[in-house]
């Protein structure tokens, strides 16, 4: 297994496969993308071996991210090729829905096998002002069906918003009362372009602890393996909660996760300084163990901690840029 310096282990990779997104979420990309569309993101033959080095040192789980996949029309030979190296046993993917109803049966038949949608509100009202985009009842329609398909887990990811989102929390756990699914919050993060934004609209993860303590919500033990996520569970729901808090004390301590860029650039950390090319060694099978070498000794520089608290957001200018 994948080890830094400081005995975090690394079981999991998050893979962006384009930074390209359909969506102009207020917290991300309020003007919409901005990017190169039309980029040479990462190949299906380069994804394949960059894979296969990181699960010969011991990963296993591989979330496909974005932006948004769904916007590549090779999404299911991705998934394919991914499900298909020795030694993968789950392929995740977080998307925002947008084409859920139509694709998720030919990613589940694709070997997708868990899948976390973007959910920030069930009002429509609110979720279009949040997304710029009136899709909710599709979404929804579209998790309805991916629940029909055998998925090991379906999560739903809300980013916390003051004043937009964070009076709904009774709305949402009445919608988890009899689905089976996670509801993952997740603290407002500040990146390097959304500072005034992150000021006027950033709660602490600890007022959603607060507010399911008094709704009868119990916190499960963490697991060693389990990542950064606060789990919850109340014995009158099917579904669970789960809490991404970054600015909490010693958030990092579970860090169990490194990230590629859409065009291959190692990122030790969401808010690190820089990333590390590693696609000049994903263009011949020959080169795989100059890149696992490449990759183990950069794990050796990984921080003990991002510089949150300090106002430092690295390299990432929003998440879409490297998969949130």
């Amino acid at each position: 297994m994948l080890q830094d310096r400081y005995g975090r282990q690394f079981p999991y990779l998050r893979l962006s496969i384009t930074d390209v997104c359909n969506f102009r979420c207020n917290y991300c990309l309020p003007n919409g993308y901005e990017g190169d569309a039309h980029a040479a993101f990462l190949r299906a033959d380069e994804i394949r071996r960059l894979v296969t080095a990181f699960a010969e040192l011991g990963m296993w789980k591989i979330r496909l991210t974005g932006g948004e996949p769904s916007v590549r029309k090779d999404l299911p030979e991705l998934i394919r090729t991914v499900a298909n190296v020795p030694g993968i046993r789950r392929v995740a993917m977080t998307t925002n829905g947008y084409k859920l109803k139509q694709q998720v049966s030919s990613w589940r038949a694709a070997g997708l096998d868990s899948l976390n949608i973007s959910v920030d509100s069930l009002d429509p009202r609110a979720f279009a002002a949040i997304t710029g985009h009136d899709k909710l009842q599709e979404i929804l329609a579209g998790i309805e069906q991916a629940l029909t398909l055998d998925f090991s887990a379906i999560k739903l990811n809300a980013v916390l918003l003051r004043g937009i989102n964070d009076q709904q929390l009774d709305r949402f756990l009445d919608w988890l009362r009899t689905r089976p699914v996670s509801m993952r919050f997740i603290e407002l993060m500040q990146t390097g372009d959304n500072a005034q934004f992150f000021d006027r609209h950033h709660v602490p993860g600890s007022e959603l602890v607060l507010a399911l303590h008094q709704r009868g919500w119990q916190e499960l033990p963490r697991t060693r393996d389990g990542g950064p996520a606060r789990e919850f569970v109340h014995p009158d729901y099917q579904g669970q909660i789960g809490l991404i808090a970054p600015y909490s004390k010693d958030f990092c301590d579970s860090c169990n996760r490194l990230r590629v860029t859409a065009l291959g650039d190692l990122r030790l950390c969401l808010f690190g300084d820089a990333g590390t090319s590693l696609r000049d060694l994903l263009q011949h099978d020959e080169q795989r163990l100059q890149l696992k070498t490449r990759i183990e000794s950069q794990l050796q520089l990984k921080k003990i901690s991002h510089f949150l608290h300090d106002g430092n957001t690295g390299a990432t200018p929003h998440l879409a840029s490297c998969g949130g």
